[in-house]
């Protein structure tokens, strides 16, 4: 038996903690720094933040098998570097590779290098130089900040009063902030997620993710609030299009020297031109893990293994459809400060309920943060998944809030 040590505190750590208690190779899941929902999971909370480096791999070397990373922030700080050089285990990109989520420049350059197919963009450092890409591209218009953002860095201006807003807003905070000022692309967006290691991968069904905080796609970008996989919307030529993108964007790893393993997230425009790539992460997505990790019969944990042996299996799933919905802090994403009591589910709503912005209060589980937790339905096609979802949700949801609309691109 082996134990397992997981980076991150979200939801998505919570879907891989259950993917890998599944395993009968796998005794304890450590999550660090983890949340206080955790625990009802099954999972053990471990008190270090995921940017102590030094406490984590001393832990790690005592402690597990294998150590596997969730969130953007540490990788990009190089923490599997960090466990490399101490010939640990893990699961994870790079430094080096993580800039492909790290910096859009460094993203579209590698794009624009190897011909992969993407939106037209610029990169400006001044409000005077953003305020005329804008002008030449026209609105709609797409601004991004050029490094992480938690999912919300990506401002998509439909009049030129709110391109003006949102760039004068940044360069308020930075005046020499380096910014992507990029086409506005127009079709059906899929979330493409593979596990790989050098040009062995696992390609996971098309997913979507709901980006805006209210229904019918309105309001602010936040990090997420719902997912559904697989999108019954894309056609088999279109899930055959995205693997070949990941093909080539891992054979482009490799020609440039990135060579490494983790896992690509490759955000999809699917237009009438074809498909074009929005955005690389090296991680997976948060909802999307919460409705893909929950369809694999795979040992979760053996085929982690099998990658890091440069071996690629095929995926088994269950062949159901999944409609995951985020219960969030009303206020968010601007203003999370309110403290709400959380419901503890019972032991079968634990099945489908994955925590996030949750601590212990003196009077119970409270949320902490924007997003609190989601809760995933599962059914033979989306429209029975999206019903069973909400259905649940109803019953844990309290005073939270969240978009009633999850799934309505393909419904």
């Amino acid at each position: 038996m082996g134990n397992v040590l997981i980076i991150g505190n979200g939801a998505r750590e919570s879907a891989l903690g259950q993917a890998f208690l599944r395993s009968p190779q796998v005794d304890t899941v450590y999550v660090a720094p983890g949340n206080a929902g955790m625990p009802l999971l099954g999972l053990q909370v471990l008190p270090v933040a995921e940017d102590d480096f030094a406490s984590l791999l001393q832990f790690a070397r005592q402690n597990v098998a294998l150590t596997f990373i969730g969130p953007e922030a540490p990788l990009a700080a190089g923490i599997v570097d960090t466990f490399q050089k101490a010939q640990l285990p893990v699961f994870g990109p790079t430094q080096a590779l993580a800039q492909l989520e790290s910096s859009k420049q460094f993203a579209k350059a590698f794009m624009q290098r190897h011909h992969l197919p993407t939106a037209k963009a610029q990169v400006v450092t001044s409000q005077a130089q953003a305020q005329a890409a804008v002008a030449e591209f026209g609105v709609p218009v797409v601004i991004k900040v050029d490094g992480l953002a938690a999912g919300k860095g990506v401002t998509v201006a439909q009049t030129q009063a709110e391109a003006t807003g949102a760039i004068t807003q940044l360069y308020a905070q930075q005046p020499h902030m380096a910014v992507l000022i990029e086409e506005c692309l127009v079709g059906q967006e899929a979330s493409v997620m593979a596990m790989f290691n050098g040009i062995s991968r696992v390609v996971f069904p098309l997913s979507q993710d709901h980006k805006r905080r209210f229904d019918h796609d309105a309001g602010p970008n936040t990090g997420g609030m719902g997912a559904f996989a697989p999108a019954p919307q894309f056609s088999p030529e279109q899930q055959a299009q995205a693997q070949e993108l990941v093909d080539q964007t891992l054979a482009g790893m490799v020609v440039d020297g990135l060579y490494g393993n983790g896992v690509l997230y490759i955000g999809v425009m699917f237009t009438a031109a074809g498909p074009k790539i929005l955005e690389y992460n090296l991680r997976f997505g948060d909802p999307e893990t919460q409705v893909l990790l929950p369809q694999v019969q795979n040992d979760f944990y053996q085929l982690v293994l099998d990658l890091l042996a440069g071996q690629a299996v095929d995926l088994q799933l269950d062949g159901l459809t999944y409609c995951g919905v985020v219960a969030a802090n009303p206020g968010y994403p601007q203003d999370t400060s309110a403290s709400l009591p959380v419901i503890i589910p019972d032991e079968t709503q634990r099945q489908y309920w994955y925590p996030a912005g949750i601590v212990q209060g003196t009077d119970g589980l409270r949320s902490h943060g924007g997003r609190i937790f989601t809760i995933v339905g599962a059914g033979a096609d989306l429209k029975q998944a999206q019903a069973q979802a909400y259905l649940r949700l109803k019953a844990l949801s309290g005073r939270l809030a969240y978009r009633e609309d999850i799934g309505w691109h393909a419904l």
